[in-house]
C-alpha cells in the first residue's frame, strides 16, 4: 500500500482529491470544518517536503454551475485551518486552470472549483480525468468519503499516474482502522450495530459474523429480533418481513460461536416525543400504545460488561433516539463504556452517520481510537466490498 511516506514531494505538484463537502449556513459559512481538518496532515506533509498542493473536491449536488455550491465560499475557512494562503481558480479543467497549476511555487496551495459542476465527474469520464491529470505530478487520494464512487477524480484519474499515486494520511488511516476490525485486531472483537433498520445492516452483519466474537444489536433494529423471538414490542419500530432473517442471523451466529447481545429492557414512551410519558419495561413485554426509545438500565450494564472485556470494537449505530435529550442516555452510557475501554488499550472504531453524530454531540471524539469520515464508504467496506477509489491506488 503506497502512502505519502513512499514519496518525496520536493519540487513536485501533488494533485490531491480531498473531501471538502462541508456543510454551509445561509451565509455560505462553514458550520463544521471536520473534513478540512482531517485533510491537514496530508497537505502539511507535502508542503514541508517542498512540494505544492492542487486540491480538488466536490460540494453538494449542483446542477451545472451554481454559485451556492462554489468552493470559493470555503477558501477563507481552508486558509484558517491550514494557516497558509490558498489560491482559488473558478474552474477545475481547462487552460486557465492549467496555467494556475503550472505557476504554483513550492509551498503554495491551489483549490479548484467544484468538480461536480461537470457531469463528467460523476460519470467517471476518462477524458475529464485526463484533463485533471495534467495538473499534477503525483496523485494523492485522501477522500475516504467518496472512495466508494468510481468518479473521474476518485478512481479514473489514477490510471494516468501508474507509478506516482498514493493514499493520503486520512485514507490510509481509514483503511488501517477497518482492517483492524475485520482482520488484524486483538480478540475478543465486538461489533455494536444500532439504528432503526435491520435491512440497512444485513450485509454488514453477514460479513462480520466470521470476524467478531460478540455482537450487540441495539436501537430500533433490536425490536425485529425481539418480535421474531416471540416478544411483545407494542408500537416499537419493526420490520415484520425481516423477522425470518433475524432468526437466521441468530442461527448463523450460534453456529459461528458469536455471542449475540440484545437489550433486555427499554425505556418506553407513549409518544414519539421528548415530552412523552416514559416507563422502564422488559423489552419483550411492551404493551400496545408504547414504543421502545432507548436501552434500559439492565441492558446498559450488560453492554458495559461486554465492552470492557473486548479488545477491538466497532460501533455503528446508536442505542436509542439520541436526538431527543430524554432518550440519549443509553447511547451516552455506551460511549462512556467505549471511552473507558479505549483508555485501557482497546482499539475502537466509530463509523456511520448517526454514530459519528452522537460521538461529536456528546464529546467522545477524542476518547475513541478513530472516528471514520465516510458514511457510505465505511458501510461498504464493512460489507466486504472493494471500494473503487482504494482499488485504483492499489492497482
Amino acid at each position: 500500500m503506497k502512502t505519502l511516506n513512499d514519496f518525496n514531494f520536493e519540487n513536485k505538484k501533488a494533485l490531491i482529491r480531498v473531501d471538502f463537502n462541508v456543510p454551509l449556513n445561509e451565509n455560505f459559512e462553514v458550520t463544521d470544518a471536520t473534513r478540512i481538518v482531517s485533510a491537514k496532515p496530508t497537505i502539511v506533509k507535502i508542503l514541508e517536503d517542498g512540494g505544492s498542493c492542487i486540491l480538488m473536491s466536490h460540494l453538494g449536488r449542483p446542477k451545472g454551475f451554481q454559485d451556492e455550491f462554489s468552493l470559493g465560499h470555503i477558501v477563507e475557512k481552508v486558509e484558517d485551518v491550514l494557516g497558509v494562503e490558498v489560491k482559488f481558480v473558478k474552474d477545475c479543467v481547462g487552460p486557465e486552470v492549467e496555467a494556475a497549476a503550472a505557476s504554483l511555487e513550492p509551498g503554495q496551495i491551489l483549490l479548484l472549483e467544484n468538480l461536480r459542476y461537470y457531469k463528467e465527474e460523476t460519470a467517471g469520464d476518462k477524458g475529464f480525468a485526463e484533463k485533471l491529470s495534467k495538473l499534477g505530478d503525483i496523485y494523492v487520494n485522501d477522500a475516504f468519503g467518496t472512495a466508494h464512487r468510481a468518479h473521474a477524480s476518485t478512481t479514473i484519474v489514477a490510471e494516468f499516474f501508474p507509478e506516482n499515486k498514493c493514499f493520503g494520511s486520512l485514507l490510509a488511516k481509514e483503511i488501517e482502522s477497518i482492517e483492524k476490525v475485520m482482520t488484524s485486531g486483538d480478540k475478543p472483537v465486538l461489533a455494536i450495530l444500532g439504528g432503526a433498520k435491520v435491512s440497512s445492516k444485513i450485509t454488514i452483519i453477514e460479513n462480520i459474523l466470521d470476524k467478531v466474537d460478540h455482537l450487540i444489536i441495539g436501537g430500533g433494529m433490536s425490536f425485529t429480533f425481539v418480535k421474531a423471538l416471540g416478544g411483545k414490542i407494542g408500537n416499537s419500530i419493526c420490520e415484520d418481513d425481516k423477522m425470518p432473517l433475524a432468526l437466521d442471523i441468530l442461527k448463523q451466529a450460534e453456529e459461528k460461536n458469536v455471542k449475540v447481545h440484545i437489550p433486555v429492557d427499554v425505556i418506553a414512551a407513549d409518544d414519539f416525543s421528548n415530552d412523552a410519558n416514559t416507563q422502564t419495561l422488559d423489552i419483550n413485554e411492551i404493551p400496545e400504545g408504547w414504543e421502545g426509545v432507548d436501552a434500559g438500565p439492565k441492558s446498559r450494564t450488560q453492554f458495559h460488561e461486554v465492552v470492557m472485556q473486548s479488545k477491538t470494537i466497532l460501533w455503528n449505530g446508536p442505542l436509542g433516539v439520541f436526538e431527543m435529550e430524554n432518550f440519549a442516555g443509553g447511547t451516552i452510557e455506551l460511549g462512556n463504556s467505549i471511552a473507558e475501554a479505549t483508555k485501557n488499550g482497546t482499539f475502537s472504531l466509530v463509523g456511520g452517520g448517526d454514530s459519528v453524530a452522537a460521538v461529536k454531540q456528546f464529546g467522545f471524539e477524542d476518547k475513541v481510537s478513530y472516528v471514520s469520515t465516510g458514511g457510505g464508504a465505511m458501510l461498504e467496506s464493512l460489507e466486504g466490498k472493494t471500494l473503487p477509489g482504494i482499488a485504483a491506488i492499489l492497482e
